[in-house]
């Protein structure tokens, strides 16, 4: 790979360093009765916002409470994406093609796990109330959309990503665009020989 690509790669490695102080993905809850808004922020290591909030409303209708410091997830992900930036690193010393390739491949995997993961995590505190809850509405569950809103009773429930979110997708397709990049290189490289 040139040197173009390797500073590159450096940066979109280095730059994910901002994910540790940054949320990742947000959901907000809009209600006429909350008329600023209910928030809460995830980060890669703890959870923000109107926990508290959320939490006392969740229990009128049988949701488990939320317990960032019970999530393991949040406690493992800060070791994953240190993992991801030192591995692009790697692939910058190595200067291998295929390494870019296995480094991209991991990230897609890794993403793909973590959005199964959070809409299982979405799914499980929807659907399994409490059934002697103060609120019940047959066939209804709270389950929060992955990205984007849903109606949930009178609340409007949106998930979105945040800047942690997509500082890591920008760093991902950038990684993509190097690898395009340097094998269509080489590709024009070796039909001049």
């Amino acid at each position: 790979m040139n040197k173009t690509s390797r500073i590159l790669i450096l940066v979109s490695a280095l730059v994910m360093i901002a994910i540790y102080f940054v949320p990742v993905w947000s959901i907000s809850l809009d209600a006429p009765q909350y008329p600023e808004g209910l928030g809460m922020q995830i980060w890669i290591n703890k959870m923000t916002g109107d926990l508290q909030i959320i939490n006392g409303l969740n229990h009128y209708i049988g949701m488990k409470t939320i317990q960032p410091d019970s999530i393991q997830e949040l406690k493992f992900m800060p070791y994953i994406l240190g993992f991801i930036i030192m591995y692009g690193l790697l692939v910058v010393i190595i200067n291998k093609k295929s390494l870019l390739l296995s480094w991209i491949i991991i990230m897609i995997i890794i993403g793909a796990i973590g959005a199964y993961d959070f809409w299982s995590w979405e799914y499980d505190y929807g659907h399994n109330l409490d059934p002697t809850a103060a609120i019940k509405v047959p066939g209804m569950n709270y389950q929060p959309p992955l990205i984007g809103s849903k109606q949930l009773l009178n609340f409007n429930a949106s998930s979105m990503p945040d800047i942690g979110a997509f500082i890591l997708f920008a760093s991902g397709i950038a990684a993509i665009i190097i690898l395009i990049y340097e094998y269509k290189k080489t590709k024009i490289k070796n039909t001049r020989l």
